[in-house]
C-alpha cells in the first residue's frame, strides 16, 4: 500500500508531460510565425525583383 501512495505521489511523469506540452506549444507558434513571415519576404521580393527588372528594361 506504501508503494501505491508513493507512486500517487510521484509528480516527475507529470512534470515531464507538462514540460513537452509546452515545447510542443512553442514550436507550432513558431511554424505559424515562420510560415507568415516566409510569405511575406517572398512576395518583398518579389517586388524587388519586378522593380529591378522594370528599371533596367
Amino acid at each position: 500500500m506504501k508503494k501505491i501512495r508513493q507512486m500517487m505521489k510521484d509528480t516527475k511523469g507529470a512534470t515531464a508531460i507538462e514540460y513537452g506540452l509546452i515545447a510542443a506549444l512553442i514550436a507550432v507558434a513558431a511554424i505559424t510565425t515562420m510560415s507568415a513571415l516566409g510569405s511575406q519576404l517572398n512576395k518583398t521580393f518579389n517586388n524587388v525583383t519586378a522593380g529591378m527588372k522594370a528599371g533596367t528594361g
